[in-house]
């Protein structure tokens, strides 16, 4: 997840995009040359002008929106996860086929169960590339294992988003590694556990 010094995840044009560099660029492709699939919004694929990846890319959608960038590709390079209610799951089928659209929760998709639908598809080291909204569930869900960031050096002002949007949550993290380069800040965070945070070494028995 890419941020400005000031904290906007995006720049004057609403896009990461405009505010990443090469420093993060080269992070983002050795990020994704490790995964198996990548989790995105799908939001977040349309805005980006995402299009396929080297693995497959799932969307998360409670609309079932496959953004244009996306249809047409070989069967199972694209994945759509959302939920029963979805107003274009018809549409989704038909443009992925059933078997590559997951519908997981009655009104809101369910990330534990998307998470166990793709590590039973075999696709057990999963990449998130957010948005915001997603980025929050997975952290609040307990489904991030650590977070890779990059602080770029500049200012935007105005009221660009966040890396997380959504109801507060409180997901301690310890730091792993950070870089510099140029001024970029490139770090690489482990989510603590429950009962991690702050709890002194046990005293030994004499």
């Amino acid at each position: 997840m890419v941020s400005t010094v000031d904290g906007s995840a995006t720049g004057p044009d609403g896009r990461s995009g405009s505010i990443n560099n090469a420093a993060d660029h080269r992070v983002f492709r050795v990020l994704r040359s490790l995964a198996d699939a990548i989790v995105v919004g799908a939001g977040t694929a349309r805005a980006e002008g995402y299009g396929p990846a080297d693995v497959p890319l799932v969307l998360v959608s409670r609309r079932a929106e496959v953004p244009e960038g996306l249809r047409g590709h070989e069967p199972g390079r694209v994945l759509v996860a959302t939920c029963a209610v979805a107003e274009r799951l018809g549409e989704a089928r038909s443009l992925l086929g059933e078997e590559h659209v997951l519908v997981l929760g009655e009104d809101t998709v369910d990330l534990v169960a998307l998470r166990d639908a793709l590590v039973g598809r075999g696709y057990e080291s999963l990449l998130s590339e957010g948005g915001p909204h997603l980025l929050r569930d997975l952290l609040a869900a307990g489904l991030v294992d650590e977070l890779c960031t990059t602080v770029v050096p500049t200012v935007v002002a105005a009221d660009g988003p966040r890396i997380t949007a959504g109801p507060p949550v409180d997901v301690p993290l310890s730091l792993e590694l950070l870089l510099e380069q140029h001024g970029t800040l490139l770090a690489r965070w482990f989510v603590e556990r429950p009962g991690e945070r702050g709890q002194p070494d046990a005293p030994s028995a004499d």
